[in-house]
């Protein structure tokens, strides 16, 4: 190793040999920072066209899954629907009255006086009418929904406005709450127990 005193002299020479020795060097590191920027750009460029993808792909199975659940609403209801209209059909009995005509899925709209009905089956004789809500599970949302239905009902169709309505909620599940609130207000709770069809009609209310 050599001393202070035994270092080469500094020259001009020396000098510009070793500036031209850095710019060199910081020639060779810009240009590997430039590919280092670019391998980043790289991989942000794959991560966000990744990402899109991925919500995409996320998009696509959600909506798949949407339209089987959906498929899957669809069919229960309509076997619950099949269910309590044949079940009705075959005994055209509610309350212990017997009722001459049954109407399922029935349904007006009258634009000038802005209203519109659907009714999943309603029971006719010549002093009573029941409107029947069908449901594969019945919730508290479909008690309110129901009681909605009645003064509507009798606006849409005013032949039957001097007749004793009622209405019963049918659903193949019942939670308690949902039962006991459909007959505080007077509905009819109809399931099927077994192979049979069951009405709870205490309470019953004429609205």
């Amino acid at each position: 190793m050599r001393s202070k005193n035994t270092l080469p002299k500094a020259t001009f020479e020396s000098a510009w040999a070793l500036i031209q020795e850095n710019a060199e060097a910081l020639k060779i590191m810009e240009k590997e920072g430039e590919k280092f920027r670019e391998k980043i750009q790289d991989s942000i460029d794959f991560m966000r066209e990744d990402s899109e993808k991925f919500r995409k792909d996320l998009r696509d199975s959600v909506k798949a899954m949407q339209k089987e659940v959906g498929g899957i609403s669809n069919s229960n209801g309509a076997m619950a629907e099949s269910y309590f209209v044949n079940s009705f059909t075959k005994s055209m009995q509610f309350a212990g009255q017997k009722y001459d005509e049954i109407s399922p899925n029935l349904s007006r709209k009258i634009k000038s006086l802005n209203l519109q009905g659907e009714y999943d089956l309603v029971l006719y004789n010549c002093s009573s009418v029941v409107i029947i809500e069908i449901k594969y599970k019945a919730d508290k949302d479909d008690v309110d929904e129901l009681l909605e239905k009645a003064p509507v009902f009798k606006k849409l169709y005013p032949q039957y406005a001097n007749f004793d309505l009622y209405l019963g909620l049918a659903a193949l599940h019942f939670n308690k709450k949902v039962e006991k609130e459909s007959i505080k207000q007077g509905i009819a709770v109809i399931k099927q127990v077994g192979d049979a069809m069951v009405i709870n009609d205490a309470h019953l209310k004429v609205f």
